[in-house]
């Protein structure tokens, strides 16, 4: 009884319900110079946002010193982070495996060549490059973390899943979340 109960109550709770928080594109250059020039200017032209550019944290062993340039990023927020999430998966034929998503219901995927997201032409400029996509999921109160005043932790049954995630991302993007490929 008390099952049936709360099973019709997720489906009416506007609080339970799953949205896009943010989609951040990322492309890894490893060193600054031509490279991480072209990854800028491909992200600009994809996302149409200002790119920014990624930094060490701290040496590394082999010789990379702290705060040198070696990738860019940008990150999108809203409709315009939907609709380019859309256009983004279909480069991948929309189709995501289980070992994409994480155990707090985000996703990530990888795009070998930008010319395979539609309606992006080649650019002998750039060259060919990939990208990582990285996708944010939130439901209503997800800002209680973030806020400056009193932030607060998200609490167990208000949590996204992994299995919550797959199946807003089937029905709400049509993404086909399968193992094997075709």
């Amino acid at each position: 009884m008390s099952d049936e109960k709360s099973k019709s109550e997720n489906q009416t709770n506007p609080m339970k319900g799953i949205m896009i928080g943010k989609i951040t594109l990322n492309i890894g250059a490893g060193e600054p110079g031509p490279n991480l020039d072209k990854a800028k200017k491909m992200l600009g032209k994809i996302s149409g946002k200002k790119v920014i550019i990624t930094k060490t944290y701290k040496r590394t062993t082999f010789g990379g010193g702290k705060g040198r340039p070696i990738g860019a990023k940008v990150t999108m927020r809203g409709k315009p982070a939907e609709e380019l999430l859309k256009t983004l998966l279909q480069a991948v034929e929309n189709r995501l495996k289980p070992s994409q998503f994480d155990a707090n219901g985000n996703f990530s995927f990888g795009i070998a060549e930008y010319i395979s997201i539609p309606g992006i032409k080649y650019d002998p400029e750039i060259g060919i490059i990939g990208m990582d996509v990285c996708a944010t999921l939130e439901r209503p109160g997800f800002r209680i973390k973030r806020r400056r005043i009193k932030p607060r932790k998200v609490g167990k049954k208000h949590k996204i899943s992994r299995e919550d995630a797959m199946k807003w991302t089937e029905q709400a993007l049509g993404v086909k979340v399968t193992e094997e490929e075709e």
